[in-house]
């Protein structure tokens, strides 16, 4: 099953629902920062989960407190609706530490 490109207008629409995030080299990213290395490492633990779950993983590093993600679907090319599907389930996850 092959999905489309999002269009300029989804990515813009969606980079306003979350400012935190970017596009950049055809992917969204973000920083998300924590109060130390546990609560980064737990939120990494948790959206692999995700990840694994929808089939669809980031490209990511952590440094201590920081993990920087960048999402991109490599059989479309770019940007699509799993990356902005994995994106937000992020920011829930990041949300509630």
């Amino acid at each position: 099953m092959t999905t489309d490109k999002a269009t300029a207008a989804e990515i813009d629409e969606f980079l306003d629902s979350l400012s935190e995030w970017t596009a950049v080299d055809n992917s969204l990213k973000r920083v998300f920062s924590f109060r130390n290395f546990r609560e980064a490492f737990g939120f990494m633990a948790e959206a692999a989960l995700v990840a694994e779950r929808k089939n669809h993983h980031p490209d990511w590093s952590n440094v201590y407190n920081r993990v920087t993600v960048q999402l991109t679907t490599h059989d479309a090319g770019g940007i699509t609706t799993k990356d902005f599907d994995v994106a937000r389930q992020m920011e829930l996850i990041a949300s509630r530490r």
